[in-house]
């Protein structure tokens, strides 16, 4: 029956040759410490305004900075802003800058080996950028809680924001590099060129980029930044990135230790370092380090509830698929138990509103699946026509797992493959009824993921793709927004999300794991719940 579950891995002679053979590599250049690792998904842009996906999100956190940083907890921290205070009615907040802060050296600040201290209005120049509908950005949602002319400068060394109304996560998204200051001279020399002109304040500046091939950033001298004992970050010279698209081509290398840090997991090469229940195999152990948190992605199959004439608008035909497969099994089997099996909601594990609680359970209950099926009228499915899921081939084994599992309480399921950006174009646009579909956060809120069921988000412009209409959730989504109380805030999350549940728009899978695989000579290296890659504090070892 899970034949599927297990696959033909071809090239298992050629890695064990590689891990017991293979002696650790290390650059050439005398005591340099250079931290490589490749990125399969490219980059295309090394401008923050438009770092839209982790790719570019984890090379534009090693070129620039913001106003705020967020610690391996997702509290909100101090970075170019010393110290901040918020008005009593919460949409007022104003940042004391510090005064310590250079952009990278550049001739375009006068000589060739010329910078200059961020002030004020350097922010507020950056933020406007991205409010610019010329320069399109797509971080431009951030600011929509902004009021009219919302950024000012009274001052070099302080920096105001104010809000239409009260917006708690506010402060996190401050944190993302959307947010990053960036030197006006640089930025209006280069025009749409500064993709690849990178200029900011981060703790390495670029030194060669050949796309598509090698990027590789050098270390700021000029970092502002300490550690505790007050030595200057970061301790790395440089980092290299690789662009190797297939990859078990780029496990290999690590293996190999071409590179020092692989992120995540791909089924081509997972029953290979770990074992089913997700741990390190022995073979590595004494080799590679790994390290697992909790990841803000919850991966889910959406159902389009205006679709005219289709039955999954019954609300019991989608809770029935809901109960009619095991995702506990369904971890094991094809995600070597790498995170969470989806039964308690749609707010994942590690932000408040997770709940953990029966009442807002889809544990697997073939017999209550089959119930639900008779009371909306197909008894054992009879008379149920066949059900179309639109995924990509990179979920193919989930989705003919579930197709399998369905077929047992009565249920026909056609899985239509399609490219990735085909299927985002299909969703968005409402042209498929059931689709599978995952969100990261964007922010470390319960907000960022409710907002996907608000009835004014509705897709194309913005992220409610199922078309999930509730006034007494539009409601609670109203109050949650402006509440700066957050144990109140916690408990509307937690009502919104049993409507949730109960109204079944989707079907969610898992909550997703971050896995992150390193050397034993990579030391310091620290990330959190946002899979974000903090190089400031990474020594290698000789």
């Amino acid at each position: 029956m899970f034949c599927f579950f297990h696959r033909l891995f071809l090239l298992l002679p050629f890695v064990a040759v590689l891990v017991f053979g293979a002696c650790r590599r290390h650059d050439p250049a005398e005591g340099k410490m250079i931290f490589k690792y490749n990125e399969a998904a490219g980059i295309t842009s090394l401008d923050p305004a438009f770092s839209k996906n982790q790719a570019l999100n984890w090379a534009c956190s090693q070129l620039y900075n913001g106003l705020v940083q967020l610690d391996s907890n997702l509290v909100p921290q101090p970075c170019i802003a010393k110290h901040w205070a918020i008005s009593p009615d919460g949409c007022t907040y104003t940042f004391t800058l510090r005064n310590d802060v250079k952009f990278h050296k550049n001739p375009l600040f006068g000589t060739p080996d010329s910078t200059r201290y961020v002030t004020s209005q350097d922010f507020l120049y950056s933020l406007n950028r991205i409010l610019d509908s010329k320069v399109a950005s797509p971080g431009l949602w951030i600011f929509n809680e902004v009021a009219d002319n919302g950024f000012q400068a009274p001052n070099d060394s302080t920096f105001v924001i104010r809000l239409k109304e009260p917006f708690s996560p506010f402060l996190s998204l401050l944190s993302m590099p959307y947010c990053s200051v960036v030197p006006h001279e640089v930025v209006e020399h280069y025009g749409e060129d500064f993709r690849q002109h990178p200029c900011g304040t981060g703790p390495f500046k670029m030194q060669l980029w050949k796309e598509n091939v090698k990027l590789v950033l050098r270390r700021n001298n000029d970092y502002f930044e300490h550690d505790e004992d007050g030595v200057a970050l970061p301790y790395l010279d440089a980092v290299a990135i690789t662009f190797i698209i297939d990859r078990q081509t780029a496990f290999l290398e690590f293996v190999k230790g071409n590179l020092d840090f692989m992120n995540s997991l791909d089924a081509s090469y997972k029953d290979e370092i770990l074992t089913r229940t997700g741990q390190l195999k022995s073979k590595y152990a004494d080799r590679l380090d790994m390290v697992s948190i909790p990841f803000l992605n919850t991966e889910y199959l959406g159902f389009k509830m205006d679709v005219e004439n289709s039955p999954l608008k019954d609300r019991r035909i989608r809770q029935a698929i809901n109960y009619g497969f095991d995702r506990e099994k369904m971890m094991k089997y094809l995600r070597n138990n790498i995170g969470t099996p989806g039964i308690y909601g749609f707010i994942p594990k590690g932000l408040p509103g997770f709940d953990t609680t029966d009442g807002a359970c889809y544990r697997y209950n073939p017999v209550k699946a089959r119930q639900l099926l008779a009371e909306a009228g197909f008894p054992g499915g009879k008379g149920l026509p066949e059900l179309t899921l639109s995924a990509t081939s990179n979920y193919l084994d989930l989705c003919k797992y579930i197709q399998q599992q369905l077929e047992l309480i009565g249920l026909h399921i056609k899985i239509d493959v399609n490219p990735p950006a085909a299927l985002s174009e299909q969703v968005a646009n409402g042209k498929t009824a059931w689709f599978r579909k995952s969100w990261i956060a964007d922010y470390p809120d319960a907000e960022n993921y409710l907002s996907l069921f608000y009835s004014k988000n509705f897709a194309p412009d913005g992220p409610n793709y199922t078309h999930f209409s509730n006034k007494e959730y539009d409601n609670l989504y109203r109050q949650a927004r402006q509440c700066t109380n957050d144990s109140v805030r916690a408990l509307i999350y937690h009502k919104m999300d049993n409507i949730i549940m109960e109204e079944a728009p989707v079907v969610v899978l898992y909550y997703d794991q971050i896995l992150h695989f390193t050397h034993k000579n990579v030391q310091g290296m620290r990330t959190n719940a946002l899979n974000n890659l903090d190089l400031r504090r990474v020594k290698i070892a000789q």
